[in-house]
């Protein structure tokens, strides 16, 4: 492995770590004083993760920590094949080790921040929310990676539309958005029935976002040759 890759090997670990423990974090702590602080304070614990991973690691990795962000990139030849198992086993080291470290320092409750569906609506609805959710943060990330002059807004961007989704649709369909964060805490709370849900639907929302980017950028360029 070159020195470039380790680098973005390292920032993926690090920052998916950062992601996890941020964002199941916050609702295991949450839960661990009964509930008090809800929504709201779930929502802020993945901003806040989000925007200081972003902002630390975005210009040595692009800041995935997820899987389907890396799919679309890969699409839309951000990101190299070859650079592929690089991302996937750093978010997978990165995500397994943020739960541990939850689970030994914050403390084993709410399935260690788990994602799960409320089944009392129905499955289309919970299905269509996690792809809308994925659909609203790709669609912010390439917005900001597409107009420069926004780099300075893009851990606040990226921040926020994931807290965003969290608090319109975590408690209904879970607002997970990332297969690999899903993975981690259900694996290791033994609580893994739900993942087919989140191990489907990001990736059809990043994908959709990625084909639809593609198109609109080969059209600029054919626009702009004329």
């Amino acid at each position: 492995m070159d020195s470039s890759n380790k680098i973005i090997f390292i920032a993926e670990l690090i920052g998916t770590f950062v992601l996890v423990v941020g964002a199941t974090g916050s609702i295991v702590y949450d839960e661990m004083l009964g509930g008090i602080y809800g929504i709201g304070f779930i929502a802020a614990g993945h901003f806040v993760a989000l925007a200081i991973a972003v902002y630390a690691f975005g210009k040595y990795s692009m800041a995935h920590f997820n899987p389907a962000v890396t799919i679309a990139f890969f699409i839309t030849r951000h990101v190299r094949g070859e650079q592929l198992p690089i991302y996937f086993v750093a978010q997978a080291v990165g995500a397994f080790l943020g739960s541990i470290f939850v689970l030994f320092v914050i403390g084993d409750y709410a399935k260690l921040g788990t994602n799960a569906p409320d089944l009392t609506h129905d499955l289309g609805t919970v299905f269509g929310y996690e792809v809308i959710a994925s659909i609203f943060l790709m669609g912010t990330i390439y917005i900001v990676i597409h107009f420069k002059r926004l780099v300075t807004l893009t851990g606040i961007a990226i921040g926020g539309i994931i807290a965003i989704d969290v608090l319109l649709f975590g408690e209904i369909s879970g607002a997970s958005m990332n297969p690999i964060r899903s993975l981690a805490p259900a694996i290791i709370s033994g609580t893994p029935s739900d993942l087919w849900l989140y191990w489907t639907t990001p990736f059809i929302g990043t994908i959709i976002v990625a084909a639809i980017y593609k198109a609109l950028s080969r059209r600029e360029k054919n626009t702009s040759s004329h």
